[in-house]
């Protein structure tokens, strides 16, 4: 049996699924970005940028940050 404490109201679960809907597409955008972006673009090896991508939101946010040469 389920303790109603621990259960997460829909209004919850909803939010929950957007937040990991957004998250999803961020990372989602820095991979496809690395993908398709010179290594001449990027401060550092490439390949090193895909673990830290995976990283929630502080991959995505840092690669944008600090790994594109601008």
């Amino acid at each position: 049996m389920t303790d109603m404490k621990t259960r997460l109201p829909a209004g919850g679960r909803a939010a929950l699924g957007v937040i990991g809907l957004v998250q999803a597409a961020f990372a989602f955008l820095a991979f496809w970005d690395l993908a398709h972006r010179d290594a001449a673009e990027v401060r550092g090896p490439k390949p090193l940028w895909i673990p830290a991508i995976l990283v929630n939101w502080v991959g995505p946010a840092s690669y944008f940050l600090f790994g594109i040469r601008r």
